[in-house]
This record gives C-alpha cells, structure tokens and sequence, in this order.
C-alpha cells in the first residue's frame, strides 16, 4: 500500500498550477462564447443513478463505467458522459419552459477504458445541449458554435466532419437488410476495413448499383459533391432526405460564413443507437481522435419522461490543450506579475497598498522571505515574476525589474497615482 502514496491510479493525473492555468484560461475563452449564444452554465453530480446511464439510447456501454453501491444497495455511477444527466435534469425541472432550452456545462466524466494505451479516464468535456427545436437551423447554429468556440479558444486548423444517421438506414433499408446485417456493416464501415466490407457485401444479395453504394461509404467524405455522387445511387425517401438536410444546413453554415471548416463524412455510422439525425466531429493536427463529437439526439429525453428533440456537442478539453501544445498554440493565462516586499515598520501600509494594486487588476504575491531583496529577487527570477514593490518604510519605495535590474524609487502616493493608469505590473 505504501507504494501506491505517491502515485495516482492509472488513467488519470495531477494537473501542475501552470496546467491548471492553461486549462482554466481555455474554459473561459469557450465559456464566454457559449454565453453569447445565449447558452446558460448548468452543472449536475459527478455521479449519479445507475438508470441514467443504462437505457435504450445509452452512449457508454456498462463496462466501461465505474460503478458502486449505496447504502441502500442502489446502483450508482460515475458521470460518464454529460448528456445523460442533462437530459434528466431538463425533463425533470423544465416541463413548463419556453423551448428551445439552452444549456452548457463544463465537466469531468469518467470512462474505464479496458485497453489503456495513455488514454485518460477522467477527462473534462465542455459542451452544449439546444433542446425543445428540430430545424436545420439548430443543427446549423450548433455546428457553427462549436466551429467558433474552438476559434476561441485559439486553434485554427481543424476541421469539422458532418454525416446523416438517416442516410445509412435508409441505405440498408432499400437494401432489404435485416438489423444484424446492417450492424455488421455499420462496424466495417466505422473501422475503414475496405476489405472486411466487400466480402460481407459479396455475401448479401444487395442490387448492384446500391452494392457500389454502399462499398463507397467508408471513401464518400469531402465537399458539396460527396453529395451529389451518393444521390445519384439511392432512391430511398430516407436518404434523399438525409442529403437534403445536410445541404441545407450546410447552407445556413455559409450564411454563418464557417463554410471553410466543414465537410462531409458519409461514412460517420457511429452510435447509430444514440443520434438521430446529423452527427459531427471535429479533427484539427497534434491529436489521433476527434476533439468535437456532435449530433442530434431526439429520442433521449423520452427516457425520462418528456419527449423533446434535442441536439448538442461535447469538445474534449484535454485533447483541444493537448493538440494546440503539440502545435505551439500559445495560450497566455494570468501569472503574479509583481513581489510584495516591506519591512515590519511598512507593513500595514504594504498590505492595504497590495489589495489597491489587486483592485487594478495587478496579480500580487506578498513575500514571506523577509526584508532580504537578494533573496526575494532571486525567488521572483524563479517564479517568474517580473516586478518587486519593495515598502522601505511608511512613504518611501522602491520598483524593481526582476529582468533588467532596473531600479526606480518612488513614493507609496505616486505608486498608487501610476497603478490607477495602468495595469502593468510595478517595476517593467
């Protein structure tokens, strides 16, 4: 047991003050814009009811929850995907609301992945839920939120991959495909195994034109012409109107003017159980999995009581960081700019002089290494921190560049007349 003291469990990490700096910065650029949008900030429990989870629209399949009992013997588990937990909490507080309801939220979620290979198990989503509408327009402005809050954030390459779950199962119906067929082809189709694909087709008596189809799915993503080349090759009411809805959405993310960061995907077949309509993803350098998962969802508030159709994403914050750090994003977070020294007879007079510069916006250490300015710049050089405000006594002070050594010595009233008009920190 002593052994494990200093380790964590396998799957997650400490996060180091300049990491937690980075992570909160980046929130907050993605938060301001889901507010914007008029998107208020909910939050739900870490864990909840097992039943939440367990359902026929389930995104997480049990085994890869952590789950434990109560002392009731309830069966409970940890958040393992946001959307659950705010669907129940909409159909529960809102069945009176105005809709469309819009939600965000910023969150862990806990996955017990059974493979490993440095994949995190308690990572952090932030995300959006648009309730209550069905309209290409709330596709589109979701989609458009998320191309936006990863612009924000400061990233800008990505790109965002959109599908149509009605268009493969108009596909397989046209096919006259039973349900285990059509799973099947959905798994070879998801894993890009071309080869695994055509010998399951060869084996299905399915009519030549709609056999070619269907082996194009996994190569059928690009622009508008995708489109068109999978029109040409179905007849099925279901289909056409999947591709329909996806160029009309793609025409109000035109009208939002994101156009250059969108294309399709075809061949996006995941979770079929789960989405209901459009899907997206989102992919940018640095990362091998998506950073955006999207889609709409109608069937999932119906689990706990009030139907409503719903669409929403999820941006995978860790990776987003991850993948801007491999990049060599900058991503600029507050720091102290400027060491607090006095002497016992200044000390009152520091202390109220520090919560004045704090009141500017300044980021104010007091030093608990005494009056020794050696020793006190040293430890600012190490910290970082650019000026020291050195109280000699109740009037006089002294200003020091921690970089140049530059020293200026003024007084407590000029000190405070210069930090009203600027919001540098003391001695740069």
């Amino acid at each position: 047991m002593k052994q494990n003291k200093l380790h964590t469990p396998e799957g997650v990490r400490d996060l180091l003050p300049e990491e937690c700096a980075v992570k909160l910065e980046v929130q907050k650029r993605i938060e301001t814009v889901f507010h914007r949008y008029g998107f208020y900030t909910v939050e739900t429990p870490t864990f909840e009811y097992y039943e939440v989870f367990a359902n026929e629209w389930g995104s997480i399949q049990p085994k890869y929850m952590y789950k434990f009992f109560d002392r009731e013997g309830s069966i409970l588990t940890l958040r393992a995907d946001m959307t659950p937990p705010i669907a129940r909490m909409a159909a529960a507080t809102y069945t009176q609301k105005q809709m469309p309801l819009r939600l965000c939220y910023f969150g862990n979620t806990f996955r017990y992945n059974e493979k490993y290979q440095g994949k995190l198990r308690e990572f952090t989503q932030a995300g959006v839920e648009l309730i209550g509408v069905n309209s290409n327009d709330a596709d589109a402005e979701v989609i458009a939120l998320a191309v936006n809050s990863l612009l924000i954030a400061g990233i800008t390459e990505f790109q965002i991959d959109i599908g149509q779950v009605d268009f493969f199962i108009g596909i397989i119906e046209e096919a006259g495909l039973t349900d285990q067929e059509g799973e099947l082809l959905q798994e070879l189709i998801d894993n890009k195994d071309y080869i695994g694909l055509e010998e399951a087709v060869e084996e299905m008596d399915i009519d030549g034109t709609l056999k070619e189809l269907i082996l194009d799915l996994p190569k059928l993503f690009g622009s508008m012409e995708v489109l068109q080349k999978a029109r040409a090759k179905t007849e099925n009411h279901k289909a056409i109107n999947a591709l329909e809805k996806l160029q009309n959405v793609y025409e109000i993310l035109c009208a939002y003017g994101v156009e250059k960061y969108i294309s399709f995907d075809l061949g996006m077949v995941t979770r079929l159980n789960y989405y209901t309509g459009i899907i997206f993803r989102g992919y940018t350098y640095g990362t091998g999995v998506s950073i955006v998962d999207g889609g709409r969802y109608d069937g999932l508030l119906g689990e706990f009581g009030q139907k409503q159709p719903a669409v929403g994403f999820a941006i995978m914050l860790n990776e987003l960081i991850g993948a801007m750090e491999r990049q060599q994003i900058p991503i600029l977070s507050w720091s102290v700019d400027t060491l607090l020294v006095f002497t016992k007879n200044s000390l009152k007079q520091a202390l109220s002089c520090g919560d004045i510069l704090r009141s500017e916006g300044m980021y104010v250490e007091n030093s608990l290494l005494g009056e020794d300015l050696n020793l006190n710049i040293s430890y600012a050089e190490e910290k970082g921190i650019g000026g020291i405000v050195f109280f000699e006594d109740q009037e006089r002070v002294k200003l020091i560049n921690t970089v140049t050594r530059e020293t200026i010595e003024t007084t407590v009233n000029e000190l405070l007349k210069q930090a009203s008009k600027e919001d540098e920190p003391c001695g740069i």
